[in-house]
């Protein structure tokens, strides 16, 4: 992570710059990029939130403001956020809104974070009643992958982080997708090497589907897959009970049933799907929860249109659709699943 110093001056970056962190990555890393920054000519400070999806708020945002001010901050400033997702939100919504906008780099250390949240330029936060429904589109100036920073991850979020390099082989590519059935046992170990090449692969991946369509005006929704149903349980849970990742494995395979009826995908298809799922052991879903609770929340999705659920749905692995509107009788039929046992959730 010390080497970001030469990419920032490389970049030019204003020489004040400020990094936003949260209190576990603080000491592994963020106190490490402060070192180099300064040993190449930076003025750095940092700003510390607290760690947890449910803290990335408003409120949270401008305590953030609030320091800005207090350090003499103004448009000359760069931003530099050192952590997961929920830092990288937050941290490219302050550069977003500050000044209307400054410079903002991702050094995203998880492995959600590497693969997704920091590729594509969406941030924002969340509010009681949905999740990241205040935000904007503000691309980094780069980001920064140091794939060391996942030795230091616990197993949790390494799983976590899966779910989302499995949502790509789903939705975009077949070929990939046998490969992480292959090299999953190895890639939670974790073995560094073996994530490089699956790190740039879904890089590669999302950075083509943003090119066509950065502003999510249609095709880039098919990103999406596992995130309407997931969204809606991580809101009904106030954050406290799923990381992102366990959320849409358990939305993957809500979406993957209602994709054999509104799509026909092949159930043998939903089957190796789900079956790949259940291996991430996301913790089950709370006994005061139904599905009624679940279909009701995903109207808060970003993408409801006219009041009607639009899903990203996929017809065969690796070929996925967007913009669907299934039945609501499939839709609560595929949510009962996820509160079935393990055999029920991968067979039919």
């Amino acid at each position: 992570m010390s080497s970001l110093g030469p990419v920032a001056s490389e970049l030019q970056l204003p020489e004040r710059i400020i990094i936003i962190t949260d209190t576990n990555v603080k000491p592994l890393y963020a106190l490490q990029i402060h070192s180099g920054l300064v040993h190449y000519g930076f003025r750095p400070d940092i700003i510390t939130i607290p760690a947890g999806e449910r803290y990335k708020t408003l409120e949270v945002v401008r305590e953030v403001y609030d320091q800005l001010n207090e350090l003499r901050c103004g448009r000359d400033v760069a931003i530099v956020a050192v952590g997961g997702g929920v830092v990288g939100d937050l941290a490219g919504f302050v550069a977003a809104t500050y000044y209307r906008g400054v410079p903002f780099v991702q050094a995203p250390t998880t492995l959600l974070a590497q693969v997704d949240s920091s590729v594509g330029g969406k941030v924002g936060v969340n509010v009681p009643y949905g999740k990241n429904l205040i935000g904007a589109f503000y691309q980094p100036r780069f980001v920064f992958i140091d794939t060391k920073t996942l030795t230091t991850l616990p197993k949790r979020e390494l799983r976590s982080g899966m779910a989302e390099v499995i949502k790509y082989g789903a939705i975009l590519d077949e070929n990939f997708f046998e490969t992480i059935i292959d090299t999953f046992d190895t890639l939670l170990s974790p073995d560094v090497n073996a994530f490089t090449d699956i790190i740039e692969r879904c890089c590669a991946l999302k950075a083509s589907v943003v090119e066509q369509d950065e502003r999510e005006s249609g095709y880039r929704e098919i990103l999406n897959f596992g995130h309407t149903v997931g969204h809606a349980l991580e809101t009904l849970t106030q954050y406290s009970v799923f990381t992102h990742g366990e959320a849409i494995t358990y939305g993957m395979m809500a979406e993957a049933h209602i994709s054999v009826n509104h799509c026909g995908l092949p159930q043998e298809d939903a089957r190796r799907l789900c079956s790949l799922l259940v291996r991430l052991s996301p913790p089950k879903i709370p006994e005061s929860i139904d599905e009624e609770q679940v279909f009701e929340a995903m109207f808060t999705d970003k993408k409801v249109r006219s009041g009607s659920l639009r899903l990203t749905l996929i017809n065969k692995i690796g070929d996925a659709t967007f913009g669907e509107t299934p039945d609501e009788h499939h839709i609560k039929q595929s949510i009962r699943k996820l509160f079935t046992d393990e055999k029920d959730l991968c067979g039919y």
